[in-house]
């Protein structure tokens, strides 16, 4: 979880810095953290639209230039061709609806988060397909 701390400081999010490390067998495959798409400008350097528009966390979340660190450690392990089949995800925040289906079917059975997030139905998702969401203590 400290690994997933630190990636998250890389984040240039304006509202929530989050890390995400995947894990299989005690080695770290690949990390994300949440920020703007390869050639896009960032959040911290245009600012935020989500933020002008009054949009509350953990709502509308297709309305933003960030990827999530779900999200961007998936792609980095598509790009370099790591499978990430049954590796545990550890990220300093519980995945929204959108991260969790992908997590879901990137074979992602272990999840170990140290903050909840507002999305009760990513966290419904999770619960349906029998995925018990862990907090470190």
């Amino acid at each position: 979880m400290d690994i997933a701390q630190l990636v998250s400081e890389r984040s240039t999010c304006l509202r929530r810095k989050v890390g995400a490390v995947l894990v299989r067998d005690k080695r770290i495959l690949c990390t994300g953290y949440n920020g703007a798409a390869h050639g896009l400008e960032h959040c911290d350097e245009v600012g935020c639209l989500r933020e002008k528009l009054h949009i509350k966390s953990g709502e509308r979340i297709e309305i933003c230039r960030g990827i999530h660190a779900e999200q961007n450690a998936l792609v980095q392990a598509a790009a370099f061709g790591i499978s990430v089949s049954k590796a545990a995800l550890y990220c300093t925040h519980e995945p929204c609806i959108t991260c969790a289906k992908m997590l879901l079917n990137a074979g992602i059975r272990q999840f170990v988060v140290k903050q909840p997030y507002p999305d009760k139905l990513g966290r419904k998702m999770l619960a349906e397909a029998h995925i018990k969401v862990r907090r470190p203590k």
